[in-house]
């Protein structure tokens, strides 16, 4: 195992992860009714591609960083664990300025098509809000060393994490031919 990286202060950390997650479900909600009236002079919507290639290489990542940690190559899982978490970062900088830019894009294929979009979607947007916290306390509970505790974190973490990654890009793919 890999020494811890910081010292451990539960309290401070807590209040940190909580506010800063209240934060970004709170951006992600609110921006996600504005859209602003402006050109770019691109097409706003490779905001869009850029997301699903950055959930495709997340979701790459979080694999290798599996394979890694059960090979105990600690050090190339931390650190595929933190380039996952820099790209998430990125990923909702793109987010935001996607949804501020796009707005909204209406699903308009029918039948069994719509029926998929609509399971994929509904069980990615809830289980993309609640994922932040998770993903912050499992990262904390490596970086202080503590490796019981981030174990049996990261065993609901990574599970989720991955489904919001993967289902990011399967939601994409279903809703990009109807971007105007």
């Amino acid at each position: 195992m890999l020494k811890a990286a910081w010292n451990k202060n539960d309290k401070k950390a807590n209040r940190l992860i909580w506010i800063f997650s209240a934060v970004v479900f709170a951006a992600v909600i609110l921006l996600g009714r504005v859209k602003l009236e402006v050109n770019l002079g691109f097409d706003v919507h490779f905001f869009a591609q850029i997301n699903a290639v950055i959930n495709s290489m997340v979701a790459v990542l979080l694999v290798a960083a599996l394979l890694a940690v059960k090979a105990k190559k600690y050090l190339l899982h931390k650190g595929l664990m933190m380039t996952a978490m820099l790209l998430s970062i990125l990923f909702l900088v793109s987010y935001i300025c996607h949804h501020l830019f796009a707005g909204e894009t209406k699903f308009g294929a029918e039948g069994i098509a719509r029926v998929i979009y609509y399971i994929v979607l509904f069980t990615h947007i809830p289980l993309a809000g609640l994922i932040l916290p998770f993903i912050l306390f499992t990262a904390y509970r490596a970086m202080t060393g503590e490796w019981p505790q981030h174990k049996k974190l990261a065993r609901i973490t990574w599970p989720i994490w991955f489904y919001v990654a993967v289902t990011g890009v399967l939601v994409y793919w279903m809703i990009s031919p109807y971007y105007v």
